[in-house]
């Protein structure tokens, strides 16, 4: 008895260790193969959804959060994430997308022929999800007032229309194109234009009455690795105002291609808006004058700028302010791109040829909107630029990239790897050699702000210089004493060496390597000859909008580079 007990004691044990080890191993592998699962059907609909967007008409781009109460286009629920068209403004839920994708009409860039010409187009009215603070047309009263999905907008004039103020002659209405139909490039011009194309007839211009009196089309160029990565956010609210075929992101199409559309619009009436930093205004600027080499001189654009860069320097000579975070709508840009004066801005060649009987290289050619320099602030442009090269991702702030900026001019305050460059170079201006004083940096501009917003050549106006103009075909050439005196200028507790004024620069640096950038590209030069000469003019924007303490010296100049300016025209 007591062996048959034992027995069943020890059995009664077993399974319960075998129990222990089951539901210890279900509670492990469950939940493991819960989590294997939802990662399959997330990467599964993930899939799904990027398939949904790729065969789409519509710019749908997936969030997590939506900025304001939003609802779903399909089922009217209110949804805190889903999809969003950066077109036409649709949003939906994940699950209704591709129902959504099938029921919805995107913005049509091109009307579909049918073998007529277009002179007009109606509304293309979207329900729910109206802009805050929107009126309807009608009643004059707010729109989307109610939680749930409700009230009317228009794609292309961005009217606003309730429910109950919706009648069957508005569906029908032609479309004005609202406030910006001055800027806007209408669907039926460009089918009209196709059309041409085919028939083989170029003569636009008659075309032209079919828009408006005062057009002035505007094609939006935007850098979105630009400074504070805002260039993402400015396409979609471009692409809803505008039409999305004048809206183009530079980090996918080269600004020579995009300015071909220039070709099929008026003559010197359009206008193009660079969002990005110095480097993407001088990139298409280099676009537009390879467009006078084919031929096309009749359709260059003016040039407006929005700043989205780290030290913007041309924006800020140009009356487009010193860095933009968001502070100001896009409804606001868009005015001050029409509202806008057209000036004149110099180029400057600047040609670099190594030292050596032996060289058979040829001269390395760069050109020029700002400015020319040798010494410390290019060492800091030289350190900033390998830093960032090595990490990108660490440079998306403009604060941060200022930080480093004033990390390496603090280290040059203490090591003057520069020092002693009146030694080591020879100036001349308009062939007349420069006796140089103790320098550690020379500077060469053509614009009247350097160095984020620093007026260097008027300095602190405590001296009778002429004011830096940027269309007088004149160079400014200064000398500073290092990293030091640079930050002294900066906040108006020094002045420049200012060596004078000059049609042609010319450098040589005899012995040594030295850092020198253009426009903020760096780079470590030896012993060489550096030539600078005028090139060409370039047809920018001037926004003569609220003006900051340091501007205020420099309005009479502006004033009058538009008075030379309209004579020349």
């Amino acid at each position: 008895m007591e062996g048959t007990e034992s027995s069943g004691g020890t059995a009664s044990s077993v399974v319960a260790d075998w129990s222990l080890v089951f539901w210890t191993l279900c509670a492990v592998i469950l939940p493991v193969l819960i989590t294997l699962w939802c990662s399959f059907q997330r990467s599964r609909r993930q899939v799904l959804i990027r398939d949904i967007f790729r065969k789409s008409k519509h710019d749908w781009h997936y969030t997590d959060l939506f900025g304001q109460p939003s609802y779903c286009c399909v089922c009217a629920q209110h949804i805190l994430q889903g999809a969003f068209c950066n077109c036409c403004g649709l949003r939906v839920s994940e699950g209704c997308l591709k129902k959504a994708d099938q029921l919805f009409l995107c913005k049509e860039i091109m009307m579909r022929s049918n073998g007529g010409a277009y002179s007009s187009m109606p509304h293309h009215w979207i329900r729910g999800n109206v802009p805050l603070c929107s009126c309807c047309m009608i009643c004059k009263q707010q729109c989307g007032t109610q939680p749930k999905l409700c009230d009317y907008r228009c794609v292309w004039c961005q009217y606003t229309v309730h429910d109950e103020c919706m009648m069957d002659c508005l569906k029908t209405e032609e479309c004005t194109f609202g406030e910006f139909r001055d800027l806007i490039i209408p669907p039926y011009y460009l089918s009209t234009i196709n059309q041409m194309r085919k028939d083989k007839r170029t003569n636009y211009e008659k075309v032209v009455p079919y828009c408006r009196k005062h057009w002035m089309p505007v094609i939006i160029l935007a850098n979105t690795r630009s400074g504070n990565n805002m260039g993402e956010t400015l396409l979609g609210e471009f692409k809803i105002l505008l039409n999305p075929v004048q809206v183009f992101d530079l980090s996918k199409i080269a600004p020579a291609k995009a300015l071909q559309l220039c070709t099929l619009l008026p003559c010197n009436a359009v206008r193009v808006l660079v969002c990005g930093g110095d480097g993407t205004v001088g990139w298409v600027l280099d676009a537009i004058d390879e467009m006078k080499i084919k031929g096309q001189e009749r359709y260059i654009p003016q040039v407006a700028i929005l700043p989205l860069g780290t030290g913007n320097d041309l924006s800020n000579t140009l009356g487009w302010g010193a860095g933009y975070a968001g502070e100001v709508p896009v409804e606001q840009i868009l005015r001050n791109v029409m509202e806008a004066d057209g000036i004149k801005l110099d180029r400057w060649k600047v040609q670099v040829t190594n030292k050596g009987y032996y060289n058979l290289r040829k001269p390395k050619v760069f050109t020029m909107n700002n400015y020319f320099s040798i010494g410390p602030d290019a060492l800091m442009a030289l350190n900033f630029h390998a830093h960032r090269e090595k990490t990108p991702s660490l440079f998306s702030s403009r604060i941060i990239n200022k930080a480093v900026y004033f990390f390496y001019g603090t280290k040059d305050c203490l090591v003057q790897e520069c020092k002693d460059l009146n030694k080591k170079v020879e100036l001349e201006l308009d062939g007349e050699r420069i006796e140089l004083p103790n320098l550690e940096g020379i500077i060469v501009l053509n614009i009247g702000y350097w160095g984020g917003g620093c007026r260097l050549w008027e300095g602190m106006g405590d001296e009778p210089y002429p004011l830096a103009r940027h269309d007088d075909g004149l160079l400014e050439v200064v000398g500073v004493h290092g990293s030091f005196h640079c930050a002294q200028i900066q906040v108006k507790l020094a002045n420049p060496v200012r060596l004078g004024q000059a049609h042609t620069v010319r450098l040589i640096l005899k012995s040594s390597k030295m850092p020198m950038q253009v426009d903020g590209e760096p780079w470590a030069q030896g012993p060489c000859t550096v030539t600078i000469t005028h090139k060409t003019h370039a047809l920018m924007l001037y926004h003569s909008g609220e003006q900051t303490d340091d501007d205020a010296s420099s309005m009479s100049e502006q004033d009058h580079v538009r008075e030379h300016t309209d004579e020349d025209v």
